[in-house]
């Protein structure tokens, strides 16, 4: 590999981390305080979901983030980060429309959904540079023995 594949590389690789750190904090937190993930399920998607429920879902996700962090079903375990999170923003959409709307204290209302968009544009970046992530178990399989589904 040139220099200039092993900067792609490891510029993936911090990417792929970090994305996969920002999923895992707020998988985790399912399993912390299950009830605000129940409220919000009710409040925002008119769903009453058991903690059974919320448990199963977060266990997917935590599954999902190991899989990405290690770079293994690139396709499968970034694209299904990316949709996860893209589920997110069609929650908060709202919020792109008025960006700088202030609360009567002054304090921003919609820079978390500003800051989920730019978030989702990093997804679609991992998903588009998946060839120079070179520093992943899927990376490092593919150079060894060729390409393969699991990769």
């Amino acid at each position: 590999m040139t220099s200039q594949d092993h900067r792609d590389a490891l510029a993936v690789l911090i990417l792929r981390l970090g994305l996969t750190w920002f999923m895992f904090l707020w998988a985790v937190h399912k399993v912390i305080t299950p009830g605000q993930y129940r409220a919000l399920a009710r409040n925002f998607d008119s769903v009453d979901l058991s903690f059974t429920q919320i448990y199963l879902v977060a266990g997917v996700q935590i599954a999902i983030c190991a899989l990405a962090a290690v770079g293994i079903l690139r396709f499968a375990s970034y694209g299904a980060l990316a949709g996860m999170h893209f589920y997110t923003l069609t929650r908060r959409w709202e919020g792109f429309f008025d960006p700088f709307a202030l609360n009567d204290s002054g304090f921003p209302i919609h820079r978390n959904q500003v800051i989920d968009l730019a978030v989702f544009g990093a997804f679609v970046a991992l998903l588009l540079l998946v060839a120079r992530d070179h520093y992943s178990l899927g990376g490092a399989l593919r150079r060894r023995i060729g390409p393969r589904w699991w990769q």
